[in-house]
């Protein structure tokens, strides 16, 4: 019994633990444009989305009923699967922060359950119904109908606000206005990510014996699953903030408000249905659909097509990584001791690594050419490139450039008695 208790212990910390990656790593979907377009100053605007994602924390518990009753089967479940299932996630969390990617959290959760799961009691112990109406399903429409609804939304309101005479009233107030979106969109994440670690731990609870099947998240554990998001939060992801605001597209004040708006009104209908979307998604897809509604507005389809990429290996590949951790946690107590010291072994060389190049609140908006996270002027750039050459293409070099080039190209006369050539034309 002892034994099992200190499992369980392990449990709860490694999902408070993930819950506080979840945090840092989805920072950027609630403040990414805010910080962009200069509506908040960095620190403010990840101070405030993190009181409010605890203050969602409370909202509901919805979400984390689908992930501790629907997905897996609880009979079939051991302490040692959520384990697993939570290095997978934490694992793949932190490499894609490295890199700057905005992933989905919920889907690396997701994807580790699976895999733990399967490694452990069988496809059997998954319920399918539930993997794709609540999980699939959504992670495809979510940022379809977020990207749709904000690039309406944006040509709806640049018309409308076309015959404004102040532009810098009308930027003052939209900034005001994201101020109020993105408060929303943190409100919205706490009622959806923080609910995934109450589900977990929940479902570590029920397995270890400690709360009886189909039981609702005890109040301490949505205390503690709402703490530490909210400090995750606060320490801010900024490489993936620096992608989600500049790296996709660049954003007025105007596209920012809708963005948010339209990410944080699919998040909470969502939530309201129980369905574990990907906040990731909804607002990566409406920050494009904003970036696509202006007259003249671009998205940096490579950096795009990189997040996808991100996004379709999320659930393999920790479903993978928690697959193989069940695995060595099956030889027994020193197999789990040995998968605990491999998660904070990797944890500790992933920081190091990102030590190298320092992304903070001070350097956020900063951009480079390097391609990475932080390309925005090199798309620009490149996009100049290709516009420059299509009109050069098109339209015909000024008259006073080609008689200069004419005379350049007029050889002079050999005859030193020759008088001298006129050499323009």
């Amino acid at each position: 019994m002892e034994s099992f208790s200190l499992i369980l212990a392990i449990v709860v910390v490694t999902a408070l633990a993930f819950d506080f990656t979840n945090g840092f790593h989805d920072t950027a979907n609630a403040m990414a444009t805010t910080i962009s377009t200069g509506a908040l100053k960095p620190k403010v605007a990840v101070a405030m989305s993190a009181v409010l994602n605890l203050v969602g924390a409370f909202l509901s518990v919805e979400v984390a009923n689908t992930i501790s009753k629907g997905l897996v089967d609880e009979a079939g479940i051991r302490p040692e699967v959520i384990f697993a299932a939570l290095v997978g996630a934490i694992l793949w969390n932190l490499l894609t922060w490295l890199v700057g990617l905005p992933s989905s959290s919920s889907h690396a959760l997701m994807g580790g359950l699976i895999g733990a799961t399967v490694a452990s009691a069988g496809f059997g112990a998954v319920h399918g119904d539930v993997l794709v109406t609540k999980v699939l399903i959504p992670a495809i429409a979510a940022p379809l109908v977020a990207g749709l609804a904000a690039m309406f939304a944006t040509r709806l309101t640049y018309r409308m606000n076309r015959k404004v005479a102040d532009s810098k009233s009308s930027e003052k107030g939209y900034r005001a206005g994201q101020i109020a979106s993105a408060g929303l969109v943190s409100l919205a994440h706490g009622t959806n990510d923080a609910q995934k670690t109450m589900g977990i731990i929940t479902l570590a609870l029920v397995a270890g014996g400690a709360l009886a099947p189909d039981s609702d998240p005890p109040m301490w554990v949505i205390v503690s699953a709402g703490v530490a998001i909210a400090l995750g939060t606060y320490l801010g992801g900024w490489r993936i903030i620096r992608t989600m605001g500049k790296g996709l597209t660049d954003l007025q004040p105007q596209q920012g408000f809708v963005a948010q708006t339209s990410a944080a009104t699919v998040i909470l209908a969502s939530s309201h249905l129980g369905f574990s979307l990907s906040t990731t998604h909804s607002v990566s897809g409406s920050v494009m659909g904003a970036g696509l509604g202006r007259k003249g507005g671009v998205v940096r389809w490579s950096t795009a097509t990189r997040m996808f990429v991100a996004w379709g290996l999320t659930l393999p590949a920790a479903a993978i990584v928690a697959a193989i951790a069940e695995w060595v946690c099956g030889f027994g107590s020193w197999g789990t001791a040995l998968v605990a010291v491999f998660l904070v072994t990797s944890s500790a060389a992933i920081w190091k690594i990102s030590r190298r190049e320092v992304v903070d609140h001070t350097n956020v908006n900063d951009t480079d050419d390097t391609g990475g996270a932080g390309a925005s002027e090199a798309a620009g750039e490149e996009q100049s490139g290709v516009v420059t050459a299509a009109m050069a293409a098109v339209a015909p070099p000024p008259s006073g450039l080609v008689a200069e080039e004419l005379s350049a190209t007029i050889p002079a006369p050999t005859d030193p008695m020759a008088p001298p050539a006129k050499t323009t034309v």
